[in-house]
């Protein structure tokens, strides 16, 4: 029995192991609802929320239009896959006894993770999603915008982790923190007693959306606990992907999430073509790579995409409640320019909304997606390869100098 409840709830679980998950569900999901895992378009609609706080009337704007705010954030599904999400992770960290309050080591962090955060926001929502609903749950969609995205992403995220090996951006190093005292560890042991509780109050939470006959508030209440329940224990981070495959050649996450995404996108063709539901499709514009760009480069300046913001916030990093705040934020602030600042005119009209099923047939487009993505893989293990070689060449021109 100890090892299986260490094997879950002390350990993370393997990479590979949970982004297959993810893929599966999310095809799943998509079957269900008709509708894809994603977490900035309710962080829009929660800046929309916020604002009418404050007497701001934001339900005329186009993009609250498009993206329909309607209700309250309980009363959506969507609302319920974010709420989902962070209840999940959050349950999974105090079941294994790991939340601890975290403070950043330098306080020009918390304006780092706020500007990224925005840019981030910003970015995802120019581009109509973000590492799940352009990236992940995007190309199983079959929808072009997605791989646009993807592009884009690489490029900003390359640059950005360029920007953060500069002195003046990481500043004076601080003295690292010891353990903690028995005192603290001891208080930390009614933890799995509290993750307990809050999963029971969950669940029948959910019991009470499917038993009252709100089905869809209980599937995106379910899907979300089971994707912060993945993500945390994956310690999923679209961020990590790709910036550590620049800066130190680890590949281990881009391969688990690429190889996530070519399940999903076979689940997908199947529950597609079963059930003739048309996969989602999102405009293919300017606006795509410019989105693409500006969120790669904002979640390495946050340290964290959505998903790993979700997950660390509720280990007790306080540096993602500002990171949090950033992408609401960000995405309010496009809201806005969408029609009042021209983006809309300027960087979306011209686009088109084209889906692979349509452009080269089902068949086709299954078989093109998972060519591009066996290439994206190809191209991960290459640079993680070519990586190492170089640091392995540089360390016996440095030892030989010597």
């Amino acid at each position: 029995m100890k090892p299986m409840i260490s094997l879950i709830f002390q350990r993370h679980w393997n990479p590979y192991l949970v982004l297959l998950m993810a893929g599966l569900l999310s095809a799943l999901y998509f079957g269900l609802t008709s509708t894809v895992w994603a977490v900035t378009g309710e962080f829009t609609r929660l800046g929309g929320d916020i604002l009418g706080l404050f007497g701001v009337d934001a339900s005329g704007w186009q993009y609250f239009n498009m993206v329909k705010l309607e209700g309250a954030t309980w009363e959506r599904a969507d609302g319920w896959i974010v709420w989902g999400m962070f209840i999940g992770a959050l349950i999974m960290v105090l079941l294994s006894n790991s939340f601890k309050v975290r403070l950043p080591q330098q306080k020009r962090r918390y304006v780092q993770g706020l500007v990224g955060g925005i840019i981030a926001g910003f970015g995802a929502r120019l581009a109509l999603g973000c590492n799940l609903a352009a990236f992940f749950t995007g190309v199983p969609q079959f929808s072009l915008h997605s791989w646009i995205f993807i592009v884009a992403t690489g490029i900003g995220t390359f640059f950005a982790a360029k920007l953060t090996k500069m002195r003046w951006w990481k500043g004076r190093p601080s003295l690292t923190r010891g353990a903690a005292a028995p005192s603290q560890v001891k208080k930390r042991l009614i933890q799995p007693y509290m993750g307990g509780v809050i999963a029971i109050a969950y669940l029948s939470l959910m019991l009470y959306f499917f038993v009252s006959g709100q089905t869809r508030l209980g599937l995106g209440a379910l899907f979300g606990l089971a994707f912060g329940i993945l993500i945390e224990r994956g310690q999923i981070c679209f961020t990590a992907a790709f910036r550590d495959l620049f800066l130190v050649g680890r590949s281990l996450m881009a391969k688990a999430i690429i190889l996530g995404m070519a399940l999903s996108s076979i689940f997908t063709f199947m529950v597609i073509v079963l059930y003739g539901l048309t996969p989602i499709t999102q405009i293919a514009a300017l606006s795509t790579l410019v989105g693409g760009v500006l969120f790669g480069f904002g979640i390495v300046l946050a340290s964290g995409c959505e998903t790993g913001m979700m997950y660390r916030l509720m280990e007790g990093q306080v540096l993602f409640l500002p990171v949090f705040a950033g992408n609401i934020i960000g995405a309010t602030l496009l809201a806005y320019a969408w029609d009042h600042l021209g983006v809309y005119e300027l960087l979306v009209s011209s686009g088109a909304k084209i889906n692979l099923f349509e452009a080269i047939g089902p068949v086709g487009a299954l078989l093109a997606t998972l060519a591009m993505l066996g290439g994206l893989y190809a191209l991960t293990v290459y640079k993680e390869r070519n990586y190492h070689r170089q640091f392995t060449q540089k360390k016996s021109v440095r030892h030989e100098a010597y």
